[in-house]
């Protein structure tokens, strides 16, 4: 592969990373508008669990920091994860019982205008759901998260530490708010550092688009259990939609297909399959064209996967049809069942 063919597949990994991370962003607020803040809340705090039962402590093992004391190896395997997905975070070691992370604005999760739209009461959750439980998770149930500062607040930046109490912590312990205090200044030179040989660029850049559709893997199953198959179904479906029809105009030069044509969509959707690693063919059929897509690789093995989790990208592609031309008609099929998928553009 040409420096130039690998710049352009970058291009596309990065423009569907910027689509999920609308999905899952777009997501909580479809939960926050038609489930209130108590409905959006749970879920936020289930699927950052889940995240955090997954991939905290086998996390630790890949980015070589299992060994360091639990607030450090805490704080630095946000650090470190964080930085692979794009996100603005900052690192400051104050002792081995104490080190802190900071995300300053602007805010990744709640790109843009999204953020005025977020409860307290969600961003609270995320904690519960991740943070508080990692030394649960290491075996050491002395250590806390105390959270500082909170950007839906209208503070500038989430910001706290962890810190090791020498003693085990109940539930309601494990995270608790200290608004008064406020982080060290962040210094880039003393902040760790991914080994360039184990991490170079093609490897962060599949890392990083990965990062975004994760949320997406994590938050559709998680909103079937919470929800229930029908609520479920349309809460996806509608997010996708509205997503799609938002994003089109960003992600199309992204992935090299502008045209505006029932063609020029059919090499969209294709591209899009594609950048997301799904086998897929086009092929005409009939007055239009026909994509078939052997399955949606980003939800292999996930245990608990039901069909309707393929509605948030049903919505997906019908929203981004909507937006790249008004009279052009998107349908899909499983005529194999869920193993394959049938996508009919006219």
């Amino acid at each position: 592969m040409s420096d130039a063919e690998r710049e352009a597949q970058w291009r596309r990994w990065r423009s569907v990373a910027d689509l999920y991370h609308a999905c899952f962003t777009g997501l909580v607020l479809t939960l926050v508008s038609r489930r209130g803040t108590p409905g959006a809340a749970e879920f936020v705090f289930r699927v950052f669990r889940r995240q955090q039962q997954e991939r905290f402590v086998a996390g630790l093992a890949k980015l070589g920091i299992a060994h360091l004391p639990p607030a450090v190896a805490a704080a630095q395997y946000h650090y470190l994860s964080n930085w692979i997905g794009g996100v603005h975070v900052e690192y400051m070691h104050e002792s081995d019982r104490k080190a802190w992370i900071r995300y300053p604005p602007p805010r990744w999760i709640w790109r843009g205008t999204a953020i005025c739209g977020v409860p307290s009461e969600v961003s609270k959750a995320m904690l519960r759901g991740w943070h508080g439980n990692n030394g649960v998770a290491l075996g050491h149930p002395s250590l806390g998260f105390v959270c500082t500062k909170q950007s839906v607040d209208g503070q500038d930046g989430l910001e706290g530490y962890y810190y090791d109490y020498d003693h085990p912590l109940e539930l309601d312990q494990r995270v608790v708010f200290a608004r008064h205090l406020e982080a060290p200044l962040f210094d880039a030179a003393q902040a760790p550092a991914l080994p360039v040989e184990s991490w170079p660029r093609p490897r962060l850049e599949k890392a990083y688009r990965n990062y975004a559709m994760e949320y997406v893997r994590t938050a559709a199953p998680v909103a079937v259990q919470l929800f229930g198959p029908v609520d479920a179904s349309y809460l996806l479906h509608l997010t996708g939609k509205l997503i799609g029809m938002q994003s089109y105009d960003d992600l199309a030069p992204g992935l090299g297909e502008t045209g505006r044509d029932a063609a020029g969509f059919a090499r969209l959707l294709q591209a899009l399959l594609a950048a997301q690693d799904d086998a897929v063919d086009l092929q005409r059929a009939g007055g239009g064209f026909e994509l078939r897509q052997s399955g949606w690789k980003l939800m292999d093995g996930v245990a608990d996967a039901h069909p309707v989790c393929v509605r948030m990208l049903e919505g997906l592609v019908e929203g981004l049809a909507a937006a790249c031309g008004r009279r052009i008609a998107v349908g899909l099929s499983q005529p194999d069942g869920p193993a394959s998928l049938l996508w009919s553009v006219r």
